[in-house]
């Protein structure tokens, strides 16, 4: 399946439907991804993260 990434929190997805956002802003156009495993983590704060996850660095 397509990996797409959700433009409003960036989260990397499989559906077209983001289910953290429960919109329809998802694009297959982004650059990187860097998977959360502790949101208190110092790249999770200067990306502005604030759950665990897949995270697409630019969408």
């Amino acid at each position: 399946m397509v990996k797409r990434a959700c433009k409003d929190c960036k989260r990397v997805v499989e559906s077209t439907t983001c289910p953290v956002c429960k919109t329809n802003n998802t694009t297959t156009n982004f650059q990187g991804v860097v998977v959360i495993f502790d949101h208190r983590s110092e790249v999770a704060q200067k990306l502005g993260i604030t759950a665990p996850g897949k995270y697409a660095i630019r969408v």
